[in-house]
């Protein structure tokens, strides 16, 4: 079967940055970053080769959860910017290129939002039925998200004598999905930002989003998510879902739509290959990573994984078996405050492993070349760290560090005013930041940048048939992407000494070689197909299987 590249399907081959927009850039001094402050950066995104930025929760918020806690899904925060800064925002990204989604919160809302105010008035308000109540909770409820911050998921109200549902904090009300209402106002919300130029929507927490009420039939929960979908598509050609499933493969793919089934998810987040990528890590051992990668279900080829080394929550780690989990933690989280909810480690990658330039180079090498779309979380290009003095998931929430300057570069306000505090030790503006590696060709922004290039200039990595190489070498992942249009081939040594890899590539066409995508060089290939590469320690080659007729730049 041919796998031919659709222009059309953009998230299929683009690079994805989040980014929240208060810690991005104060342009207004009061220490809280802006729209207009990050509309000024949109140049770093555009240079560092970013397709699609995606924007955590910037609504009107009481700021309990960083934002997640929204009192109006319709309008901005008046502290990051009006909505004609937003619509600016958007015009200036669309000129350099680059597409937008935001984040979609709708499956709670904050207790500070007029709905749920509405709501508690009494038993017979007008949007009572918004919002999910009990008499008494289910004899087995659910457990909470957060373990450790929350007891359970349902909260007494005094005034009405009932328990509302919160599967999140108390402060976030779940709203009820059921009711044919709230459908509409998701409906109208979406409709809204899609009107206003986003090119989709990034899903927060979707199987709560679509779980119906304890005792409450709606039939199928996959439909109300399919109507979402098909709604997108009537409103704009372009606009995607991006999941949030933190599921194994198999519940994964009932989110994606089986192949003979109507579509869902357009993208997912692939959270058993990262939680076994750094397993593999830790013991310098590719094989966790290889096989959940072979494990991996065809998907419909509209569809797409996205690949991170690190997103804006703790680095859950709840898929790995309890001792494998420990392994993880005590390599790169072995303080108590290191870790949340006993599943997961709140730091940034660099600081794990000791700020060691190969392994760093190493993790975002294989999110770059591994089938799929890349997704970076801000701060990441540079190698920034955490401020576990915040603590939980709040510590690599820290403010973007472009320069020596006060704060980073990122406020001219008084330190105390920040929305957020900046590390102190190595990683902290003065050692780490934009301006010190923007000309310096052996800094990891520069590393990054070259990947983000060269990976937007290999179609095979977004659009190929994945399939893993054989080889005597348990360090060493390989692996090789087929479409059409080419062959794309990537080969990851987890260990802390150079190898020699012999991978055998089939039959090919007369006189094919290896072209290595970053040194030029070129590694010749016999006329069984077998082919020996020189992996350095934690090291990585990408090439591409050309012949001498081959016109494209390699």
């Amino acid at each position: 079967m041919k796998i031919t590249a659709r222009g059309d399907l953009w998230w299929k081959t683009a690079v994805v940055y989040c980014l929240d927009v208060e810690k991005y850039l104060d342009w207004n001094d009061d220490g809280m970053g802006d729209f207009e402050g990050l509309a000024h950066r949109l140049d770093h995104l555009a240079d560092l080769g970013v397709s699609c930025i995606w924007l955590m929760p910037f609504q009107p918020s009481p700021r309990q959860d960083d934002g997640y806690d929204i009192t109006d899904f319709q309008t901005t925060d008046p502290k990051l910017g009006s909505l004609g800064d937003f619509v600016e925002f958007i015009r200036l990204a669309r000129d350099r290129g680059i597409r937008v989604i935001m984040d979609f919160v709708m499956n709670h809302t904050s207790d500070q939002h007029p709905w749920f105010k509405d709501a508690k008035r009494s038993r017979d308000a007008r949007r009572r039925d918004w919002y999910v109540w009990r008499d008494e909770p289910p004899e087995r409820p659910q457990q909470t998200v957060f373990p450790g911050e929350e007891s359970g998921v349902w909260e007494y109200d005094e005034r009405t004598e009932q328990y509302y549902l919160h599967s999140f904090y108390r402060h976030q009300p779940d709203l009820n999905i059921a009711n044919p209402e709230v459908r509409d106002e998701i409906a109208k919300t979406l409709g809204f930002w899609l009107e206003l130029g986003v090119s989709g929507f990034r899903v927060d927490a979707v199987p709560f989003l679509i779980e119906p009420p304890a005792g409450v039939d709606i039939g199928n929960p996959h439909e109300f998510l399919r109507d979402i979908r098909r709604f997108l598509q009537r409103r704009s050609s372009e606009a995607i879902l991006l999941g949030e499933v933190n599921l194994p493969y198999e519940g994964q793919l009932d989110f994606f739509g089986h192949v003979d089934a109507p579509a869902e998810l357009t993208m997912q987040f692939d959270f058993p290959a990262m939680q076994r990528m750094y397993l593999s890590l830790v013991r310098e051992d590719a094989t966790p990573l290889a096989d959940m990668l072979a494990s991996r279900p065809e998907i419909r080829v509209e569809a797409q994984w996205a690949n991170f080394v690190r997103n804006h929550d703790e680095l859950t780690l709840d898929q790995l078996s309890e001792g494998e989990r420990q392994e993880v933690f005590e390599a790169l989280g072995p303080e108590e405050r290191m870790q949340a909810y006993g599943r997961g480690i709140v730091r940034r990658l660099p600081p794990m492993v000791a700020g060691d330039p190969r392994r760093i180079a190493l993790m975002y090498s294989l999110m770059f070349s591994l089938p799929g779309t890349p997704v970076l979380f801000y701060g990441e290009e540079i190698g920034m760290g955490e401020n576990l003095d915040i603590g939980g998931r709040m510590s690599v929430r820290t403010p973007m560090q472009w320069s020596t300057e006060a704060n980073g570069g990122f406020s001219r306000a008084p330190a105390r005013k920040l929305v957020s505090k900046p590390p102190t030790d190595g990683y902290a503006p003065e050692h780490v930041n934009v301006e010190a590696q923007m000309h310096d060709p052996d800094s990891l922004l520069s590393k990054i940048r070259t990947f983000a290039t060269t990976y937007r200039s290999s179609p095979e990595i977004g659009w190929g048939r994945f399939e893993l190489l054989e080889h005597g070498e348990k360090s060493v992942l390989a692996h090789r992407l087929t479409a059409d249009f080419g062959s794309f081939i990537a080969v990851h040594n987890f260990a802390p000494n150079p190898v020699h890899v012999g991978l055998k590539l089939g039959e090919l066409f007369d006189d094919a070689r290896l072209s290595d995508l970053f040194s030029q060089e070129v590694v010749g290939i016999d006329d069984r197909g077998r082919t020996e590469v020189e992996v350095g320690a934690y090291g990585y080659r990408w090439f591409r299987i050309v012949d001498p007729t081959d016109r494209r730049l390699t």
